[in-house]
Parts: structure tokens; sequence; C-alpha cells
């Protein structure tokens, strides 16, 4: 568990009044130049493993000043902190001392999951990538183009001057800078004693649609049935007869007109579903 310890031992080179301190471009860097070289030499093991300890105790508030930069973005600080010492370590175990300084290639990386935590964590839903970006740069230009004060709020073409974007891509940020979190369906949308959810104003299926598709696919299938057929499928379905009534009217069996019925029906489904009479899956005639 890394420890945070703000305070140098004295008589190490991370003493405030050694020389080195007077180069660092922070207080919280210190001088680990050694240690990190002899981590980059030793194999796997308990050694290694205290060393990367005390290099991520040492580091460890660069870290959290890295996380604070990111307070007030609806996470907690102290999240945030855990977050960045995630990418401490891994900053720790990816770094090569002969490229450079070690800060270098911490900040970036600290701050680099730090952003990521922010975009794979704290969307309520999961928006692409291109999208975030575009968040984050309306954002950002929104916020350079009123730094003056009383300056006016800035219009999406404004934005798109300044970001080199379409007024369609500022849109899409604008709209996502909008929609960081969810709103229950649950939610008042009245203040008033008879106010309605959110959930209130959503649509529902309308069964009438698929009534109107069926009838339509069915017309001209209806149209090549004979007409004897077409009257019993009328007088059955449309004037609501009985079997019984409509063979008395017909002069022939119940067992006949429930037999054309099937029949009829059958032919139909199969003509309006597309389908041959021999191909499988047809009803047979």
């Amino acid at each position: 568990m890394l420890i945070d310890m703000s305070t140098s031992r004295p008589g190490t080179p991370d003493s405030p009044n050694s020389p080195a301190t007077a180069r660092r471009r922070h207080d919280d860097a210190p001088v680990t130049a050694d240690l990190f070289a002899r981590l980059h030499e030793l194999q796997e093991g308990p050694e290694r493993e205290a060393l990367r300890d005390e290099l991520a105790t040492a580091w460890l508030p660069m870290a959290h000043r890295i996380a604070s930069r990111f307070r007030d973005r609806g996470e907690s600080l102290e999240d945030l902190k855990q977050v960045a010492a995630l990418g401490l370590v891994k900053a720790i175990d990816r770094y090569d001392p002969s490229r450079g300084a070690f800060e270098s290639y911490a900040v970036p990386t600290i701050t680099g999951e730090v952003k990521r935590h922010f975009r794979d964590r704290m969307w309520a839903l999961r928006v692409p990538r291109r999208v975030q970006e575009l968040r984050n740069k309306v954002r950002l230009a929104r916020r350079e183009l009123a730094q003056n004060p009383g300056a006016p709020e800035p219009t999406v073409a404004e934005i798109a001057t300044h970001t080199g974007l379409t007024e369609e891509e500022v849109a899409t940020g604008v709209e996502a800078l909008e929609s960081f979190s969810t709103l229950s369906l649950d939610a008042e949308l009245s203040s008033a004693d008879e106010g309605y959810s959110l959930a209130d104003t959503l649509g529902a299926p309308d069964g009438s649609y698929d009534v109107v598709v069926d009838r339509e696919s069915a017309k001209q299938s209806l149209r090549n049935l004979p007409e004897r057929e077409r009257a019993i499928l009328y007088m059955r379905f449309f004037e609501d007869m009985t079997q019984s009534r409509i063979a008395d009217q017909l002069g022939i069996s119940q067992m006949h007109v429930s037999r054309l019925i099937s029949r009829s029906c059958a032919r139909v489904r199969d003509e309006a579903l597309g389908r041959r009479p021999n191909q499988p899956g047809s009803s047979a005639h």
C-alpha cells in the first residue's frame, strides 16, 4: 500500500537544502536517479519489490498533485488519487532510466491514466471516444473564449472557428457536454401538484401499425382466392358469423367450411411471407 510521505528525511538528496532541490521543477519531484538505475538492474524478487515500493512512496505526492487538477469533475479526490497512484506504479514499472528524467515520463503516464478513468468509468452511458474528444475540445474552447469578464456565451460558429471543427461536430460536443450523466425516468419534469415524470413523455409501440402492415401484406393474396373462399373469410372474420351459420347459408357442411377456412388462411399466410407452396416451412394446401 502506498503511503504519502510529504516530508524528506534530513541528510538525503531530497533534503530542501541540497543543491539538487533547486533544479527541480516541483517540490514533490525527489532525486531518485540512482534508485531507478538499481531497479532497472535488479531481477524480480523481494529486493526489487522493496525498492519499487520506496520509489512509489517517494513520488506519490506528485501523483496526488496531478490528481488534484481533476477535482470538481464529478469524482471524489480520494478516488482520483488512487487512480493516479496506479498510473504512478505503471510509470515506475515501464520507465527506462536511459531515456531521460522520470518526471518527464511519469507526468503524461499518470495524467493519461486519470483521463482514461473519466473516459471509461464516469460516463453513465458508454459513448464513442470520438464524441468524448469532441466534448473535451468544446469544453476547453468555451473556457478560453469566455476568459474575459462579461464575455457572452460563445456561439457554435465561434467555437467552430476557434477549434477548427465543423459546426456539426461542435453541436455533437455541446450535446455530449450535457449528457455526462443520465436522468432517471422517474424524474419530475413539472413542479406543479400534478407533475409528470420523464417516463410519461415517452411514446409506446402502437399495435395499429402492425395491423396496417399485415393487411397490406395479405391484400393481394386475398384477391387471389376463389370467390367462395373470399366470401367465407369475410363472413367469418368481418361479419363474425359462426361456421354453422356460414355452412347453412352456403348449403355445405360445417366440416367443409372449417377446411376451407384453414386452407385459405394458410395460403394467404404463405403468400404474404413470400413462401412457395412446396417451399420448406410452407403450409400444406
